[in-house]
């Protein structure tokens, strides 16, 4: 593995080969968000008590930058918010160190979420391009929220603070996916 920062390289060793999964998506993937074409460039791959997910990242030919939770067949289109900045509460208490309760109602700019999941999740693994640095055994509490209107958001919180992600669940059609991954005994399907 080898990070840029700025005009310099830093070689931060080896990384594990990622465990096969069945996931559709792939580096290279490419398709259409909000009319706007992007590009799968990365991938990391977390692991909990009960099962696994990967969260792909997304570069909009605009730069922009977007990530596609992928989980049980479900995906989550969500792009980064300001932490720092929250002003609702419980999202602003979680950020300085509060806790959340699964089941419990969270507002969030207009939207009200109820908190859908909490776990500690550990990076199984990364590949491909992306903002920051997969070191081993790193380790998140992650809390999933849900609305009735389909909008969703994730909280993640590690010792260097909090990251919160904002967006909607789509279906993988919707996104006009191309370079879909090839699955034995899965047809690719027609949209793809």
């Amino acid at each position: 593995m080898v990070m840029r920062s700025g005009a310099g390289m830093q070689d931060m060793g080896k990384a594990a080969v990622l465990p096969f999964d069945i996931s559709p998506i792939q580096l290279g993937t490419t398709g259409t968000v909000s009319g706007m074409g992007f590009e799968v460039i990365g991938r990391v791959r977390w692991g909990w008590e009960d099962g696994s997910w990967n969260e792909w990242l997304l570069l909009g030919v605009d730069g922009a930058h977007r990530w596609l939770g992928e989980a049980m067949g479900q995906f989550m289109l969500l792009a980064e918010q300001d932490a720092a900045a929250l002003e609702d509460e419980p999202f602003k208490s979680y950020v300085n160190g509060g806790t959340l309760n699964v089941g419990q109602a969270a507002p969030l700019g207009g939207i009200t979420y109820l908190v859908a999941d909490i776990k500690d999740a550990t990076c199984i693994g990364s590949e491909g391009e992306l903002p920051f640095a997969t070191p081993p055994r790193w380790t998140v509490n992650s809390i999933d929220f849900r609305s009735d209107s389909g909008a969703c958001a994730s909280l993640q919180r590690d010792e260097l603070g909090v990251s919160l992600y904002a967006g909607s669940y789509v279906e993988l059609a919707d996104l006009k996916p191309n370079y879909l991954r090839e699955i034995e005994g899965w047809p690719m399907p027609r949209f793809a």
